[in-house]
């Protein structure tokens, strides 16, 4: 039984302490799309994006008002459009407009599922399809795109690799007069997950049902307090089991949110993404929990210690608290879009090498990083192998985000705005990675990988 103190202690996590719901993803499967003409494609994919989530964007609204819950974004991810697009003849853009077109329909926030999975080699339809990425992305508003370059059954595909450096410059070229902003809609991954309700890296698995509903839960600011109220002398067993009973009270409302949109939808209820996702506004920080355990700064020696403990922790609360637990479901790192860590930047207590190896303990990788606008390609490809080895390595996702913001420079600023942010530029080393990249080809994967 719930009891009267847990649900005022919810109602204060709400109105005080910045705990909502980030998103009610809708996944929807467009493998019944597939048609050889893209114009009729595209038609397909808007008719049924609209008929499916016609009614999504209203239930979170009902669900927010009636249960006082807030709820950030409604979103929608789709199958991979490299897959249900590579029959036709065509231009691959039509269909993100199409996507577009259906997030002002629907009344959407973001649509995921501009993505392609190419992680042991292109098809023919896969290198049409990277190659449209920058285009599509800088032409439209509320698309997000994914390529999937490294797991740990199949290695690296470091062509794949090679060729997203590229990509991402260009994205940010042909955003410039925006910051490179769409290079914020574009994550590369390794081991991506299919059911990952939090944009960019969103997409609709093959293997996941006709239409499903996921809910990413996010929560840093209840942390920040929890780990306020216990003694600043406390040890670490009370550390962490502070951080999983309250990973378990914040996954129960994702919990409920979830069962009652897709009650109310008609849908399959997928998972509950159980990440700590934290924003730009003071107090909701990944980076102040980190400092909560004794640390001056976050990136002060001891940092990878700290976000292993918080992301075991909360992935224990978690597990608990959902039957259905997925997505990514730990603690994010985004620079821009967390203020503790847009502090830590600043006062030079945080690097992109300290942000790597906290990546390897964490849920995701290089999340939303501003670099300067000169940046190669093969640097940023670089920055990308070395992400996707340590997902590859440790059998766990991992992804880069990274804006090379045209123009600016180490110790400029760039605002995104909204729930991205602003963040300083960082500093990349600037050491050549150039004949590395050029070798092509595949890292093959661990012999941990042969687990069958």
């Amino acid at each position: 039984m719930i009891n009267t103190y847990e649900i005022l202690e919810t109602i204060k996590m709400i109105s005080s302490e910045s705990l909502d719901i980030r998103t009610i993803t809708m996944g929807i499967s467009l493998r019944d799309c597939a048609h050889s003409d893209m114009d009729e494609l595209a038609k397909r994919v808007y008719d049924k994006i609209t008929r499916k989530a016609e009614k999504l964007v209203k239930t979170g609204e009902d669900i927010e008002r009636e249960y006082g819950i807030p709820i950030t974004n409604k979103r929608i991810s789709v199958t991979p459009v490299s897959i249900i697009g590579e029959a036709a003849n065509g231009d691959y853009i039509k269909i993100a407009m199409a996507m577009d077109r259906a997030t002002e329909t629907t009344g959407v926030d973001f649509i995921g599922g501009y993505s392609a999975l190419v992680h042991k080699g292109y098809t023919d339809g896969d290198r049409r399809f990277v190659d449209s990425i920058p285009e599509a992305l800088s032409e439209t508003k509320r698309v997000c795109a994914s390529v999937n370059i490294a797991t740990t059954k199949a290695g690296i595909n470091m062509d794949a690799i090679a060729q997203m450096g590229q990509v991402i410059k260009k994205s940010a070229e042909l955003s410039a007069k925006e910051d490179g902003i769409a290079c914020a809609k574009l994550v590369v991954f390794c081991n991506a997950p299919e059911d990952n309700p939090f944009m960019a890296g969103s997409f609709h698995g093959i293997g996941e049902p006709e239409c499903v509903i996921n809910v990413g839960v996010s929560g840093p600011g209840v942390m920040h307090n929890a780990l306020k109220k216990i003694s600043p002398n406390a040890d670490f067993t009370e550390v962490a089991e502070t951080i999983k009973k309250t990973a378990f009270k914040i996954t129960r409302v994702g919990q409920l949110v979830a069962t009652e949109a897709s009650r109310r939808l008609g849908v399959t209820f997928g998972i509950v993404d159980l990440s700590l996702a934290p924003t730009p506004a003071i107090g909701d920080s990944i980076a102040n929990i980190i400092e909560d355990m004794g640390l001056e700064k976050c990136g002060a020696p001891g940092t990878t210690a700290a976000l292993a403990l918080l992301n075991d922790a909360v992935k224990k609360g978690g597990t608990m608290a959902s039957s259905q637990v997925g997505g990514l479901s730990g603690a994010f790192i985004p620079v821009s879009e967390d203020a503790g860590m847009v502090e830590a930047v600043k006062a030079g207590a945080l690097s992109l090498e300290k942000l790597e190896a906290m990546t390897c303990v964490c849920s995701v990788g290089l999340d939303m990083i501003a670099v300067p606008g000169d940046t190669p390609d093969y640097t940023i490809s670089a920055i990308i192998a070395d992400e996707a080895a340590i997902g590859m390595i440790n059998n766990k996702t991992t992804a880069v985000r990274i804006i090379p913001v045209p123009g600016k420079k180490v110790g400029d600023f760039v605002e995104f705005g909204g729930l991205l942010g602003s963040s300083p530029i960082m500093a990349v080393n600037v050491f050549s990675s150039k004949a590395f990249i050029a070798r092509g080809g595949r890292i093959p994967a661990p012999i941990h990988s042969l687990r069958n």
